[in-house]
């Protein structure tokens, strides 16, 4: 699904509006009805159940409006406040707010009558924020910052209506006061700034309404960036044949692995075969194969040449070549170190590489994006550096990097012809098409050693099973913050490590293969 920032979904309304003639009373009326049959779905009927609206003075306000009246007309209790006077209401807020009838809005002006809306509030079964709307900017000030720190200090459930107030919904930054909702009623299309932190703890889980804006208004805007839903998750990925064996699933070649690493060539070996490799083959320094044969029970490994520091050596080139003969597709670059042999080895395997891969840690070590766009032929290539890595790929500064992740991800994969996972909160997945997507899924509590070797596990896995490039990348990141996400659930963020990512894998795939999700 298409993601919009604030400038974008104002030229999709406008469009809309004063192109095609499409009323912006009947926006809001789809705006307002969606999100009250949003309610219903996640309350259940909303006969007798006390609500609180907070109305701002303009559109945002407007769809606050609707609601009262379709949940009103349902038998819930709802009482409406309006920051400002009547008077002040123009448009369709006006119109709206004259619908519900005279004495339904109560008008909160100052502190006193925030006072008195606070018992109200505290007693409520649900809190909807109609404060601001998608093109707040800034802090909120005065009386607004007021009853936005109430409503979260309320310890009530909150949805808010199109964007939690004080976030910008473009950037997901909150420089003030900002109400952290359970759930975000977005319309039309999810905004850019939901996905990105610390707006996407702020927005809660996002539903979008649908508001009745033709599929080729938004198409006319050409917005940059999507977001995989979980229904586009489930349609991506690869159906099983039930005549199939072990080679129809993907034959995956591991190329992992040194002294002190052997962990990180496990992770990426087991994260392949968890997401449905038929068969997984790790070629590993000679020295540690005994170690890996007996910690992967079901991976088969290949004892290579090692140098000295017993890392992969150049020698180990033609016994490499030998394992891809055989590979659906290759992971590169887990644990190999930074050895110079070693990197001098990955250069070799990728400017000659005839496979779909993936690249990551020590195998983007021995690379400058150019290396890799440079490789003979077209094989699939997707690379998955964290930001410090990013860094060195493309020459910025850390700094840059973090605050201009998708500019920087999008540079690199035309540079080196590939998809680029730019891993972090939130991931970013860029194509040298042009295309950018934003992970939804993931937390904090991922950002521990050996996450990424599964994220490299996932995405070979795919590959293998002919994915392109970039719906490897989107699918796999998703998959990978999908598991943490779980894990999180299970086990707490603060404990979370990679193997349970890996051992959560089934319960995604059952998700995803179900179209059941659980929270």
């Amino acid at each position: 699904m298409r993601l919009v920032t604030t400038d974008e979904m104002r030229a999709i309304d406008s469009r809309a509006i004063d192109g095609l003639g499409i009323p912006g009373l009947t926006l809001m009326e789809s705006a307002g009805m969606g999100t009250v049959q949003f309610i219903e779905s996640e309350l259940g009927d909303p006969a007798g159940a006390r609500i609180v609206i907070i109305c701002g003075k303009g559109n945002n306000g407007g769809d606050g409006f609707v609601i009262a009246r379709g949940l009103r007309d349902r038998g819930a209790e709802v009482g409406v406040y309006l920051l400002g006077k009547p008077g002040e209401l123009a448009g369709d807020a006006r119109t709206n707010y004259e619908r519900l009838g005279p004495g339904s809005v109560s008008e909160l002006l100052d502190e006193g009558g925030l006072a008195d809306s606070l018992g109200e509030m505290v007693e409520t079964e649900l809190i909807i924020d109609a404060i601001f709307g998608t093109g707040f900017e800034g802090a909120p000030r005065g009386l607004h910052k007021d009853v936005i720190a109430a409503i979260n200090a309320s310890g009530r459930p909150v949805l808010a209506v199109d964007v939690p107030s004080g976030l910008n919904a473009s950037t997901g930054v909150r420089e003030g006061e900002c109400v952290i909702a359970s759930w975000t009623c977005t319309m039309a299309l999810p905004k850019r700034g939901f996905y990105l932190h610390p707006g996407r703890e702020a927005a809660g889980i996002v539903h979008v309404i649908d508001i009745g804006i033709p599929e080729d208004v938004i198409t006319a805007i050409q917005p940059m960036r999507s977001v995989l839903t979980e229904e586009e998750a489930s349609h991506l990925l690869p159906k099983r044949d039930p005549g199939g064996h072990k080679g129809t699933f993907g034959r995956i070649a591991v190329i992992a692995g040194s002294v002190g690493y052997t962990g990180a060539a496990a992770l990426t070996s087991l994260a392949a075969l968890r997401s449905g490799a038929g068969l997984v083959t790790l070629g590993i320094p000679g020295s540690l194969n005994d170690i890996l044969e007996a910690k992967l029970t079901e991976v088969i490994t290949r004892p290579l040449m090692e140098t000295a520091e017993r890392s992969l050596s150049v020698a180990a080139l033609p016994g490499v070549k030998s394992l891809l003969d055989s590979a659906d597709a290759m992971a590169l670059g887990p644990g190999l170190s930074q050895n110079g042999e070693t990197q001098e080895l990955i250069r070799a395997i990728v400017s000659d590489l005839s496979l779909p891969c993936v690249i990551d840690a020590d195998g983007l070590n021995a690379l400058t994006p150019e290396d890799i766009g440079a490789r003979q032929g077209d094989a699939p290539v997707v690379i998955t550096p964290h930001p410090g890595e990013m860094a060195r790929l493309c020459g910025w500064t850390m700094s840059d990097v973090l605050e201009k992740r998708e500019e920087v991800a999008a540079d690199v994969a035309t540079r080196a012809r590939a998809t680029v996972i730019l891993k972090g909160a939130a991931s970013v997945v860029a194509d040298a098409s042009g295309e950018i997507y934003l992970n939804p899924t993931g937390n904090d509590g991922m950002a521990s050693g050996g996450t990424g070797d599964v994220l490299t596990g996932i995405v070979a896995a795919l590959l293998g099973r002919g994915m392109s490039a970039l719906d490897a990348g989107v699918l796999g990141a998703y998959v990978h913050g999908r598991a943490g996400d779980i894990a999180a659930c299970a086990v707490g963020r603060m404990a979370l490590i990679a193997g349970e990512l890996i051992d959560l894998l089934p319960d995604v795939y059952s998700e995803l293969e179900s179209g059941v999700y659980e929270g």
